[in-house]
Parts: C-alpha cells; structure tokens; sequence
C-alpha cells in the first residue's frame, strides 16, 4: 500500500550535490517541490559531529542521503548521527541511501588477525535505527547478506551500457570489454551481454600488496576499442597499468567505466598521464576539483535512478526494475536520446 505522506531527503555534507540532484529529480517526476529536509550538520572545534533537524519529521519516511567516502570516519558518523535524530525524532521509517558503501572492500578475513569492517559498519548502521539500505554497486554482492534490513543494491552496468552505446554509437563492432581481474569477470560480463560485445580479461599477479608485478591479457583485443569495466578506482595504479598491458597487446583504445571514483592520491595525475582515453565515473562520490578539471574523466549522473529508486521505495513499487534497459531509457532520455 502506497505511503500518504511525502517521502522526504536529508543530506550529510558528504555529497551534497547529489542530493540536491536526486531532489530535483524527484520534484521532476511528482509535480511538486520536493527539497531537502532543513538541518544542520556540523563539527564543535574538537571535531564532534553535531545535527540538529529543524523540520517537524514525525511520522514522516525518511531518506538520508550520505555516501560514506573519504574521508570515510567521518562521514560514518554523520550518517549514524542522522539517523539518531531522526529516530529520536519520531521519524517513521529510515532508509539510509549509501550511493558508495565504505569499508566494502573489507568484506573478509584475508589473513589472521584482521577484521571484517563491512560486517561492523552494517551493524553499526542497524543499531543506529535504520530500516533499509539503498546502495550501488557493493564490492562485495554478500555484504547485503551482513544486514537484516533489507538492502537495495543497484547497478551502474544499465546506466554504463546506455553511455557506451551513445558514445561508441557505429562503432560498437569494435568495442570489447575487459575485466580487469578474474573477479570482475561477472561484473564485465553484465555490460558485454547488454550491448553484445565480446570479453577479455587482464589477469594480475601481485608480488605484495598494492603493487602488480605481471599483467597478461586473456583474449584476442587486436584492433579493438578496449573499455575496462570495475567498480572502484582508489590509486588508478592497476588500472593504467592495465590500459598500456591491452595498447601492447594491440588495442586501438582503451577507455574505463568504473563505477565509484575514489582516485586518492596521485590518481588523477595517473589517469591524466596514462594512454586511456577516457576514464568515465559515476557522481557517487563528490569529485575533487581535479577530477573535474581532469580532460580525460567524465561523469554521468545517478540521481535519476536514486530518485526512482527512492520513489519507487516509498509508493512500495519494485526497485529491481531499474535494472533493466527499457525502464532506464525514459529516466536517462535527455542524457541519452533515442533515435
């Protein structure tokens, strides 16, 4: 049964300008203003996080939208801190919409004597009083198995696959996507099945973490457009050294999508002075005045889906409909028109 009330959004200072995208995109789809819930979210000279909501949110279902990105404690305790007021608040629901999950690559015990952060971060988030989870693309598919909240994990793959085939558009028999590990391979696969296109894979062999010593392409990439397919870039190390491993092998071009941009570090100096063409990313994580000044990165938005995503939560429709094509192509249609 369909909710009565408005949903309403609440943003930390993690990313801002999504949230007021997601908004818009919402006031766009309802006919009505839809805006941010009036609060203040800042810091006491010692660095405590303090909140204060200054709309009435009793009752009302509560959408706080906060990306737990660097730097990652602090945004975690925003998030947490928002949703203690909102529960104190009387706030009827909480979903929490976490368009980057940090601490995600942390999903196991590699070695002795090492955490599972994700699996504290979920139970932190759930003592907190949320009450669902709407994410995008989880490193890990099992860390939605780490809540017992319902999870919402949405993928960049349809979104990807639109921007590809608008941009590579009479040249798609060209195109072949690479995975840029074995485990990445399903996550490939995904967009090369979209827009029919073969896979190869860039497998890696580690000497000691963070360092890749030897890189080997699986798969004929001679002649083609090679576009590298991830979830997260942080130090755009491998992901360089991939694209020049796929250029001597024989690719004519080597572009990436990847989902969240962390690009720490000398990352955007790497991708600026790497042989990639382009590197594409998501807004899931705010991007630094480097990156947006970077000529070979671009962004494509996802507060069209998370606002249909968060509609699609409050009026109790289904959100796995976003994965498909045909229900993305009307969201995205100004972005990538139809011929």
């Amino acid at each position: 049964m369909a909710a009565i009330n408005e949903p309403k959004l609440i943003s930390g200072n993690a990313n801002l300008p999504l949230a007021k995208s997601i908004a818009r995109r919402m006031s766009m789809h309802r006919g009505m203003s839809i805006s941010l819930v009036d609060a203040r979210v800042e810091r006491f000279n010692d660095q405590e996080i303090f909140v204060e909501v200054f709309d009435n949110v009793r009752g009302e279902d509560m959408y706080v939208i906060q990306p737990t990105s660097n730097p990652a404690n602090d945004n975690l305790m925003e998030l947490l801190i928002m949703v203690d007021a909102l529960r104190r608040s009387s706030a009827a629901r909480i979903t929490a919409v976490i368009p980057y999950f940090g601490y995600a690559r942390q999903d196991r015990r590699t070695k002795a004597r090492t955490p599972i952060s994700a699996k504290l971060v979920s139970n932190l988030i759930q003592t907190a009083g949320v009450d669902r989870v709407l994410t995008l693309d989880l490193h890990a598919a099992q860390i939605q198995g780490f809540f017992d909240i319902p999870v919402d994990n949405l993928y960049a793959s349809p979104i990807f696959s639109l921007d590809i085939e608008h941009h590579f558009k009479g040249q798609l028999d060209d195109v072949m996507i690479i995975s840029p590990d074995v485990g990445g391979v399903a996550r490939a696969r995904e967009i090369a099945k979209r827009i029919n296109a073969p896979l190869a894979i860039v497998d890696k062999r580690r000497e000691k973490a963070g360092e890749v010593a030897e890189m080997t392409v699986i798969g004929n990439v001679s002649g083609k457009k090679c576009i590298i397919v991830d979830d997260i870039c942080d130090t755009a190390g491998t992901l360089c050294k991939a694209a020049e491993t796929l250029i001597n092998a024989g690719a004519t071009e080597v572009h990436a999508y990847i989902t969240h941009g962390v690009l720490s570090g000398p990352a955007v100096e790497r991708v600026t002075k790497s042989v990639m063409k382009s590197l594409v990313i998501t807004d899931s994580i705010a991007p630094t005045d480097a990156v947006l000044n970077c000529p070979n990165i671009r962004i494509v938005p996802t507060a069209p889906m998370f606002a249909q995503a968060v509609l699609n939560i409050w009026g109790g429709m289904s959100v796995s409909s976003l994965f498909e094509t045909e229900t993305l192509v009307p969201i995205y249609e100004g972005l990538y028109p139809r011929s």
